[in-house]
């Protein structure tokens, strides 16, 4: 999909309803879209696609003008509990997970502590997570080491860099919390992935590709 100036611009106007001062510091790092990438393959059993596949790249779709890279995406399963390894990376072609991690969600979705997500909330000092698509924007380096802003493109979640909804590393998510307390921790609302693997996602997703988030229905 290529994009002369003006339609460029165009595009830009019609995004800039979620558009921030601080969303300036990370726009133009986001590449441009790329020619799309075939459907995904027909000889891909529906058994065999992950659960939310076909919500996301619906989204991949409908957010064409933001996201600059479609060979992959982020596909995280909140129906799944915190013990599992619900964080997904997708290859698009193919339709197939080729890389799964843990990942926490926020307290304020899981207020008990039971390990899973009960509810999304976009809401300012809610401490939850919220659903929907995202785009990975700029990395940066903060309180939790190597980071990486995500641009919420959903009314559900348009209030993600507002809030310092990101994704880091976080020591609260690791397999020995698993062993002792079924569970790892809970985050603030944010994606936290293990201290030790943080830079091989923000490696593999990079800047300018979808972050999917949600529950199966």
């Amino acid at each position: 999909m290529n994009f002369n100036r003006r339609r460029f611009i165009g595009a830009t106007i019609a995004a800039g309803a979620t558009a921030s001062a601080s969303s300036v510091l990370f726009a133009r790092s986001v590449p441009q879209p790329q020619p799309l990438v075939p459907p995904v393959a027909a000889a891909v059993k529906q058994a065999e696609r992950p659960p939310l596949l076909q919500e996301a790249l619906a989204a991949l779709d409908r957010h064409s003008s933001r996201i600059g890279f479609r060979d992959r995406i982020g596909l995280v399963d909140f129906s799944a509990h915190s013990a599992e390894h619900r964080f997904h990376l997708v290859d698009v072609e193919s339709g197939r997970i080729t890389q799964s991690w843990l990942v926490a969600h926020g307290k304020g979705s899981d207020p008990a502590h039971t390990g899973y997500l009960q509810e999304f909330s976009n809401r300012y000092g809610s401490n939850a997570t919220s659903r929907g698509a995202y785009c990975m924007a700029n990395p940066y380096y903060g309180k939790y080491g190597r980071s990486q802003r995500l641009l919420g493109l959903d009314p559900e979640n348009d209030a993600a860099l507002e809030r310092a909804i990101v994704l880091h590393g976080a020591n609260y998510v690791n397999e020995s919390l698993i062993d002792a307390h079924g569970r790892i921790g809970r985050s603030y609302g944010c994606f936290s992935v293990k201290m030790d693997e943080v830079g091989r996602v923000m490696e593999l997703l990079g800047e300018g590709r979808l972050l999917y988030a949600g529950k199966p229905a």
